[in-house]
């Protein structure tokens, strides 16, 4: 299983989301760092909306976000974006 569907399906589990987007950013941060050349699941944006963020400060589910994914840092993610809303609050994706 590579890295974007273990994200999806922690992602799944965890927040049980209404809709759920996980984009491969990486190679658009190719010789960002040395050693990374756009090909190494490095980068990706999330984009979640789920009940469980509804009342919940930005900041806090960033954290939430963060903390589900925190084995997939560990194992060399380098950045995440992330877009998260609550269930029927409005997005621009």
């Amino acid at each position: 299983m590579n890295r974007q569907a273990r994200i999806e399906a922690a992602l799944t589990e965890t927040f049980a989301p209404l809709r759920l987007q996980v984009i491969d950013e990486s190679h658009l941060h190719a010789g960002h760092q040395p050693g990374m050349d756009g090909s190494g699941e490095t980068h990706f944006r999330v984009r979640l909306e789920s009940a469980a963020f509804t009342g919940r400060s930005r900041i806090d589910r960033h954290r939430a976000v963060n903390a589900a994914l925190q084995a997939e840092f560990d194992a060399g993610l380098h950045a995440l974006a992330v877009e998260a809303a609550g269930a029927g609050e409005a997005t621009r994706w």
